[in-house]
């Protein structure tokens, strides 16, 4: 078992950077692949980027923050960060992360295990 919190999360003006952070207690959290995803109200969630498991030197990015967006991960402090640069507004949503026990860069929410409960983003114009 794994529980995820999420942190960081605010109000930013467009153009702004905010860091999101997934903090992470139970099992052995370098054996996890961590993802992040969002969801605007009325939207379906969505995949924003993730890092596998171990030393986390794959990452994979949605093409809607790919250049902006950065994911990476602190294994000895249980923590995977998102770094968002150049925010817009339509980055405004609720971030979730995700954590599956295996290597695979998932795209899918489905395909994930455990799930924090969300920080909310929102960026005005």
């Amino acid at each position: 078992q794994v529980q995820l919190v999420e942190s960081g999360g605010g109000l930013v003006q467009a153009g702004g950077s905010l860091r999101l952070s997934c903090a992470a207690s139970g099992r052995t959290f370098s054996d996890y692949t961590v993802g992040w995803f969002r969801q605007a109200p009325g939207k379906e969630r969505e995949f924003v980027a993730v890092v596998s498991w171990r030393s986390g030197t794959r990452t994979l990015y949605a093409d809607s923050v790919k250049g902006r967006f950065t994911v990476s991960r602190e294994n000895a402090k249980n923590t995977v960060y998102l770094q968002m640069n150049s925010l817009k507004p339509e980055d405004t949503a609720v971030y979730f992360c995700a954590a599956r026990p295996d290597p695979e860069l998932q795209r899918v929410g489905t395909w994930y295990y455990y799930w924090g409960q969300g920080t909310q983003v929102t960026v005005s114009s």
